[in-house]
């Protein structure tokens, strides 16, 4: 009776916690919009949009706050790969982003102003709010960080029509973007698709 007992508490102990390790949410995904502030200012220098394809993760300019005296429709300029002359409005700053779990890395990250690309790292808070983004030339020492805070659901209405159309093609309205981020929390992290 004491054998049948104990193997009844080993199967109680051992649903109860396969039970637990089911509802542990997954680690948050770098999916979504991010805002990038100028810390004197405090104002917004651009909202980054990060989405997933194959595996591999890239975070394109989203959104641009021009400055008095900025022409309107900038290009990149200075790039030298396949994004010279480009619209910076879309351009793919963050490429080849390879997740492991709050950390990013083996990407890239593109100086729009010099056309100069640097290697880069990003690490993602426990709670899917703040991004610190990395940019280094040979070894992470040699870097510098940003950090880069998400933006709500209700900022994907403010992007450019160009923008839904080329990365989020399907979401027109606040109400499926946000059934296509519960989506993304919920199981996977492709909300570009």
């Amino acid at each position: 009776m004491a054998v049948q007992s104990a193997k009844l508490a080993m199967a109680a102990l051992f649903l109860t916690l396969a039970a637990a390790n089911s509802t542990v949410a997954a680690d948050p995904m770098v999916t979504g919009l991010w805002q990038k502030i100028d810390q004197p200012t405090s104002k917004s220098v651009g909202w980054f949009l990060f989405t997933e394809n194959d595996g591999t993760y890239q975070g394109m300019i989203a959104k641009l706050f021009l400055r008095p005296g900025d022409p309107p429709n900038q290009t990149c300029a200075a790039c030298k790969d396949d994004r010279k002359d480009q619209p910076l409005l879309g351009l793919p700053l963050i490429r080849d982003m390879k997740p492991n779990g709050l950390y990013y890395e083996g990407g890239n990250i593109l100086d729009p102003r010099d056309g100069n690309i640097y290697n880069a790292m990003m690490t993602l808070s426990p709670d899917g709010q703040t991004l610190t983004v990395r940019g280094y030339l040979g070894i992470a020492l040699f870097g510098r960080d940003e950090v880069w805070y998400r933006l709500p659901e209700t900022a994907y209405k403010d992007l450019d029509p160009v923008i839904i159309a080329r990365y989020l093609p399907g979401l027109t309205t606040t109400a499926s973007i946000k059934h296509k981020q519960n989506q993304n929390t919920a199981k996977s992290s492709n909300i570009a698709r």
